[in-house]
């Protein structure tokens, strides 16, 4: 079974689960980011329940997977928003959220699982170059706190997570790759961001190997980053990542000097 069928199979039971469940896609802003360009970009947008005067609040960037992508501003929701969106952590953790959506046959890092280490192109694809402008577009519109910007992603949006640290460094206050990979070359650029990446130990879609590769890296550079792999699971290591409630308390401590 190949990379997309595997991660279409896994959506397409994620999509009965949450079926089940309020509908919490309810909550997320359906919008289109367009640049100057014309090039468009769809993404859901969560907002804080209040947002009080003269306050500045954290944003999430939510990069999806390979079987998320499409232009349909919904498919990307399947996996992972709906923990963010949790009444719980909403009241617990206020903070703007972005999901946006990659196009069909494109990609947020331009490589994955079967690149070598190095094949990061050197201009970004342009869902990734989209989303980059998007949360500068934001921070004009909303109250967002410069310092407290985080990014997340699994699986494709794994290798995008690690893909937008090493564009834009001084972006972020810290991230949460999952099941994913990147140019160990380019970790002293972000060697210092904290870092907290998970996988699967089973994981034959997208090898753990790839995880140990990034986390031996950014020691050697300097970096002390946080490596969970759940030993009995295999792709779907986003589902205890995102429910785990330390991972949450430790993403939103996070802030950049």
């Amino acid at each position: 079974m190949s990379w997309s069928h595997s991660i279409l199979a896994l959506g397409l039971i994620a999509i009965l689960g949450v079926a089940a469940r309020a509908d919490f896609r309810d909550l997320l802003e359906k919008r289109t980011y367009t640049d100057k360009s014309e090039a468009k970009l769809p993404y859901r947008l969560l907002k804080p329940e209040k947002i009080e005067e003269k306050m500045m609040y954290p944003l999430v960037v939510f990069l999806h997977g390979a079987g998320e992508r499409g232009d349909d501003n919904n498919k990307q929701l399947i996996h992972g928003v709906a923990e963010f969106a949790k009444p719980e952590h909403r009241k617990k953790y206020p903070c703007f959220l972005i999901a946006p959506q990659c196009p069909t046959g494109k990609s947020w890092a331009g490589f994955g699982r079967n690149s070598k280490t190095g094949d990061a192109p050197d201009q970004p694809t342009e869902p990734m170059r989209l989303t980059l402008d998007l949360i500068g577009a934001l921070q004009k519109e909303f109250p967002i706190d410069p310092k407290r910007i985080y990014i997340t992603g699994l699986s494709m949006g794994g290798f995008g997570t690690w893909d937008a640290l090493a564009r834009k460094p001084e972006l972020f206050a810290a991230a949460v790759p999952i099941c994913g990979g990147g140019d160990a070359s380019k970790v002293s650029r972000y060697a210092k961001t904290p870092i907290w990446v998970f996988h699967g130990a089973k994981d034959t879609v997208v090898k753990p190997e790839l995880s140990q590769k990034m986390i031996a890296a950014l020691k050697k550079a300097g970096g002390d980053p946080k490596y969970t792999e759940y030993p009995n699971e295999a792709h779907a290591s986003w589902v205890p990542a995102y429910e785990d409630e330390e991972m949450f308390a430790w993403l939103f401590a996070q802030a950049r000097k």
